[in-house]
C-alpha cells in the first residue's frame, strides 16, 4: 500500500468519524457535551473546516493544478482539529481535563496551520521566512477568529465569564504558539525534501 493510498484512507476515515460525532451532536448535544457550547454553529463550522481543502482545491480550477494530485496528506491535517475537539468535547476532557483545552489550542493551530501550508503552495519554492511568517499570520488570524466566535457563541453567557479573559488570551497565545511551531516543521520538511511537480 503506498503512502498516498494510506493518506486516502485515513483522512476519509477522519472525515467519516467527523460525520458521526456531528450527527450525535446534532440529535443529542447533551450527548454530546456540547449543551450551551455552541453546538448549532459548530454543526456549520466544522463540516465546512473539514471541506476548506477540498473546496479550495475545486475552486483552483484544474488549469491550476495541472499535473497535481489531491493533497490528502493535508486535508487529512486541516480535518483532524475539528474531529479532535469534537471528541474531546463528547469523551468530556475540556470539563474534566485541566490541561486538555491548553493542549488543543495548541495541537489544534499546529495541524490546522500545518495543513493549510501544505496545501498552500505544493510545488514551489518558498523561502523558510516567508513560509513561517504565512504560517504565522494565518495561525494567529485563525485564532482570533475563534475566541471571537466563542465568544459570540457562548462564553458570554457563561457564569464564569469574568474568568473568560485569562482564558482567552491564553488560547491566543497556545493557538499562534502552535501555528509557529507548524511553520517551522514545514519549513524544515521543505528544506530536507524540497517539492517537486507530481
Amino acid at each position: 500500500m503506498t503512502g498516498r493510498r494510506v493518506l486516502l484512507g485515513l483522512d476519509l476515515l477522519a472525515k467519516a468519524a467527523l460525520v458521526v460525532l456531528l450527527l450525535v451532536a446534532l440529535a443529542h448535544p447533551d450527548l454530546a457535551n456540547l449543551k450551551a457550547k455552541g453546538a448549532g454553529l459548530r454543526l456549520v463550522i466544522y463540516p465546512l473546516g473539514a471541506l476548506a481543502v477540498p473546496m479550495w482545491w475545486w475552486l483552483q480550477g484544474r488549469r491550476a493544478w495541472a499535473g497535481r494530485r489531491f493533497p490528502w496528506g493535508a486535508d487529512l491535517l486541516v480535518t483532524l482539529p475539528w474531529l479532535s475537539d469534537l471528541l474531546g468535547n463528547r469523551l468530556d476532557f475540556f470539563d474534566t481535563v485541566t490541561w486538555w483545552d491548553d493542549v488543543s489550542h495548541f495541537g489544534h493551530w499546529l495541524l490546522l496551520t500545518a495543513g493549510v501550508l501544505a496545501a498552500w503552495a505544493p510545488g514551489r519554492r518558498i523561502g523558510a521566512g516567508a513560509l513561517i511568517m504565512v504560517g504565522l499570520g494565518f495561525g494567529a488570524t485563525a485564532a482570533v477568529l475563534w475566541e471571537l466566535g466563542e465568544y459570540a457563541a457562548f462564553m458570554r453567557f457563561l457564569p464564569t465569564y469574568a474568568y473568560a479573559y485569562p482564558d482567552t488570551l491564553g488560547d491566543l497565545t497556545l493557538g499562534t504558539s502552535g501555528s509557529l511551531v507548524a511553520g517551522l516543521l514545514v519549513a524544515v520538511h521543505r528544506r530536507v525534501r524540497p517539492p517537486v511537480r507530481d
